[in-house]
């Protein structure tokens, strides 16, 4: 049965969800951390030999820093899920603020799970923040290789064993510090080491902080598809220091665009006319207009989380153009298009279809191309994604029920959108022969 846009997507603006919005000063942190019980476990994994580059750090290694007299965080969204929620804290400079990770972390062990492009210029802030006035709290570190093709067992096995061998606990805490394919890996980490430990997000990339670190999606990749072993596992907060987009490469931001995009296609008219009118602010990293951005997407994330929070139906359309997208990233090969190059083309896809449907005006199906366009991404998929290839992966998609793939496709007015099996399989074929080889 399709969900529809008036059954599953009321405008965000007139919004009725449980996700509290508010931008709100963090409150001091208590005296003494509360304990906190193991969550849901995850099936046991079986262990590797493979070793990674670690490191332990304590507070004395920490640089000689002071937090500001003034907290910079500028808004606190709120993913409402009873006991389990969580805040998100945005602003700049919230890596220099200790208090803010430390109301978080439980019992005095850390383990900081990075990579080796993200280890030399945060970790040590990092642990500092960790540690600072906070001699107690011992912090280990993991340093992964950087990229979606190290999204593997043999590589989370890596966390596993540094977790192991330094003895922690399950009153221990994972922070998650990098980008989607960390927090993805440190929270699927989480999940299941001793059957579930908590764990703190630190996105460093637009991607990951518009999108990828709010809602608990944690997991690793297959050969044969994307995100196909995971689990749902929600952190203790996302904290969101804005000035980590400074040391961004320009190709890594325009892919986190790509999901900010989507929020206004599926959800928000109006976020999607904002885009329209400020993409190269954006693009130009100015802050204000990035700081909107960031907000606005968690906003749209955290009220369909906050409704839908294991993907029945509602956060399924945060999924918009991710089937094909993700057939081009496991066709190409892991790595070789970032995750939002895929999605932006596989968005661009997805609005020609729904247009072939009839669902959808010509106007919206220009727009759609016109803004990725705008964002310098890909509209169209990479040479050698043919329609067979597209076929074989998408028939394992984890939208697959029954047999049947599901597709997230736009339908009525700007921000309307429907998550269904049921269409024009004729449509389908017809837009992956538009944009394919053969």
């Amino acid at each position: 049965m399709a969900a529809t846009a008036s059954s599953l997507l009321a405008p965000a603006a007139a919004s009725t969800s449980r996700a509290a919005i508010s931008t709100r000063r963090p409150r001091a942190a208590p005296a003494t951390a509360a304990a906190s019980s193991p969550r849901s476990s995850c099936p046991p994994l079986r262990a590797s030999p493979a070793r990674a580059l670690r490191s332990r750090v304590v507070a004395s290694a920490a640089p000689a820093m002071q937090p500001p007299a003034v907290s910079r965080v500028s808004t606190v969204v709120d993913v409402d899920l009873g006991d389990r929620s969580y805040p998100i804290y945005i602003g700049p400079g919230l890596l220099d603020e200790p208090d803010l990770l430390q109301r978080h972390v439980i019992g005095k062990r850390v383990l900081v799970v990075t990579n080796t492009t993200v280890a030399p210029l945060y970790l040590e802030k990092v642990t500092w923040a960790l540690t600072h006035n906070n001699p107690n709290v011992s912090v280990e570190s993991v340093i992964l290789p950087d990229g979606e093709k190290y999204k593997d067992m043999d590589t989370l096995m890596k966390v596993f064993d540094k977790a192991i061998e330094s003895r922690l606990d399950r009153r221990c805490t994972f922070v998650a510090l990098g980008g989607g394919v960390i927090g993805d890996m440190c929270g699927y980490a989480a999940a299941s080491f001793l059957r579930g430990v908590n764990f703190i997000q630190i996105p460093t990339t637009l991607m990951a902080q518009v999108d990828s670190s709010v809602g608990g999606k944690t997991g690793i990749n297959h050969p044969l598809g994307k995100n196909l072993i995971g689990a749902f596992y929600q952190p203790q907060c996302v904290l969101i220091d804005t000035e980590t987009l400074n040391t961004l490469p320009d190709r890594e931001l325009a892919s986190g665009v790509a999901e900010v995009v989507k929020y206004g296609l599926i959800r928000d008219a109006p976020f999607f006319e904002w885009q329209e009118k400020n993409m190269a602010a954006i693009l130009a990293r100015e802050p204000s207009a990035l700081t909107y951005a960031i907000k606005r997407s968690c906003e749209n994330k955290a009220e369909v989380v906050a409704q839908d929070e294991k993907e029945s139906g509602l956060r399924a359309t945060l999924n918009l153009g991710h089937t094909f997208g993700h057939a081009i990233e496991t066709g190409l090969g892991y790595g070789e298009w970032l995750h939002g190059e895929a999605v932006a083309a596989g968005t661009v896809m997805a609005a020609d279809m729904s247009y072939r449907l009839g669902w959808i005006d010509e106007s919206i199906q220009k727009r759609t191309f016109d803004i990725l366009e705008k964002a310098k991404l890909p509209v169209t998929p990479p040479k050698g994604m043919t329609v067979e290839k597209f076929k074989n992966i998408m028939a394992v998609d984890k939208k697959v029920a029954d047999g049947l793939l599901r597709l997230i496709l736009l339908k009525g007015s700007l921000g309307g959108c429907v998550f269904t099996g049921e269409y024009d399989r004729k449509a389908l074929d017809e837009t992956l022969r538009a944009f394919c080889d053969n």
